[in-house]
């Protein structure tokens, strides 16, 4: 016999519309100053906090309500010192060996190079990692949607990260099959973001940087 849905009441929120824009006004002023900052104090960040921050990126949609995501939170010094020495061998071949004329120029607004201090700095290393099946007693059962659906929770994260009042960093050296094997992940799950989290150091520096404007990314078809 077929299984029917489930379904609830969907409780909204019941704003006028100029409070909806005026909202959207305040969050996007909020979110503009949202930056990938490198210079992360070494202040302790509390388990829960980041607990929370996991809750929240969990809410993201899915397909199908999979959730194909695990979230691996590092706290521990020796396995970040692992992830950073496996990480900076990455980056320093991408930048000596791999890396494009073109997309190292690119690079030079940011300052980066293949020295990734802020691995072992942050209190917290948050690893994504996308499900690309389940294994369960009854066997493989498959997900859908795996790569957008991270991604969704990867922005559902970030955000919440910015609203805790700590910060972030998209980290995706390249390859990135080391860090299931310090981790020990499963096979079913890949490496699909490093982000350390923490709070800014008091001589924070970054980037001074633009972003593009409406028009450059959006069309309107009325």
């Amino acid at each position: 016999m077929k299984k029917e849905p489930s379904f609830i009441p969907y409780q909204s929120q019941d704003f006028t519309s100029l409070q909806s824009e005026e909202k959207t006004r305040e969050l996007f002023d909020y979110m503009d100053k949202r930056r990938s900052v490198r210079d992360i104090s070494d202040k302790p960040v509390s388990k829960s906090l980041i607990e929370n921050l996991l809750k929240i990126a969990s809410s993201a949609p899915s397909g199908a309500h999979k959730q194909p995501w695990t979230f691996v939170a590092v706290s521990n010094s020796s396995i970040k010192e692992k992830i950073r020495k496996s990480a900076e061998e990455e980056e320093y071949d991408f930048y000596h060996n791999k890396a494009s004329k073109e997309w190292k120029k690119d690079l030079e607004p940011l300052g980066t190079d293949w020295n990734k201090p802020f691995l072992t700095q942050a209190p917290w290393l948050i690893v994504v990692f996308r499900k690309v099946y389940n294994e369960t007693p009854d066997g493989r059962t498959k997900n859908y949607y795996v790569n957008e659906s991270v991604g969704i929770a990867c922005g559902f994260l970030l955000q919440a990260i910015h609203h805790a009042g700590l910060v972030s960093l998209t980290h995706t050296p390249s390859p990135m099959g080391f860090l299931s094997k310090i981790l020990k992940r499963p096979a079913n799950e890949k490496p699909y973001l490093l982000i350390p989290v923490g709070y800014p150091q008091e001589d924070a520096m970054v980037p001074n940087l633009k972003r593009k404007p409406l028009d450059d990314v959006s069309v309107f078809m009325e």
